[in-house]
């Protein structure tokens, strides 16, 4: 079966963990594994321990993106593809370390690329072929909104997972995150509570979450030190904690169809 994930959330929530740890489950149980880092603050890379040298954002492939949109970059009022080609896209320019693979969409600089939108056509239509053609695991590590997921994107889009945190205005922005995804008719839309330390906080998220909890992620000190050692926070509490989550949202998937 193939399973396409699409993970959002609040700034900081823990969304790129929940990924990482999802992608590594899939590859031990011996699927092929396709990770997008979408996030403007791309950092998907360093979670999963690839080496940052061999990375290049296809946002920064400033050729490509002239080459595939029929445009220059740096101009105002250019006239450019909307429709650019992308199908040979992934297997250039993913790569791969411990049998994952990573494709990097970048961060968009207005200020540097004078039109941004050239690079924003490549990044979107990218998504799109990439979720529609791939055929086993693909996890999205997506920003806080959902406008990468255009209508037909959105319907390849097996569940989207949203990672808050116990508190009001994490909470808010997943409700609003689930309402703009169920605008794009997914199917599947499911919270993940991070960073939870006691009952009343669980509880909290519950009842204020206005869709389905898969589980939730205890706080753990140690993933602010693997952060800042650049580690992998791969540890077994974690990883048991994400396993289930995973068992729940396909098994309510399952359930949906």
């Amino acid at each position: 079966m193939t399973m396409k994930i699409a993970v959002a959330g609040k700034g900081g929530v823990g969304k790129t963990t929940l990924s990482a740890v999802l992608s590594v489950l899939y590859r031990d149980e011996g699927r092929n594994v396709l990770v997008i880092d979408a996030d403007s603050n791309p950092n998907l890379a360093t979670v999963l321990g690839f080496p940052q040298q061999n990375i290049t954002p296809l946002t920064e492939q400033k050729e490509l993106i002239e080459e595939r949109t029929k445009t220059k970059l740096g101009g105002f009022g250019a006239v450019f593809k909307l429709n650019p080609r992308v199908d040979d896209i992934a297997d250039k320019f993913a790569v791969e370390h411990e049998n994952i693979k990573l494709l990097v969409m970048g961060t968009i600089e207005t200020g540097e690329s004078g039109c941004a939108c050239p690079a924003n056509v490549m990044v979107k239509a990218l998504l799109t072929h990439v979720l529609l053609t791939e055929k086993d695991v693909v996890i999205a590590d997506m920003e806080a909104g959902v406008e990468h997921l255009g209508r037909g994107t959105a319907k390849a889009v097996d569940a989207m997972l949203i990672v808050v945190e116990p508190g009001k205005r994490s909470v808010e922005t997943a409700n609003r995150i689930s309402k703009l995804a169920q605008d794009l008719h997914i199917r599947n839309i499911f919270v993940v509570g991070n960073k939870v330390k006691n009952e009343k906080e669980r509880e909290f998220i519950e009842k204020t979450a206005a869709m389905d909890v898969l589980g939730h992620l205890s706080y753990d000190s140690r993933i602010i030190e693997a952060d800042m050692e650049g580690e992998p926070p791969f540890f077994d509490a974690l990883v048991k904690e994400v396993k289930t989550i995973k068992e729940n949202m396909e098994d309510k998937i399952e359930k949906s169809e």
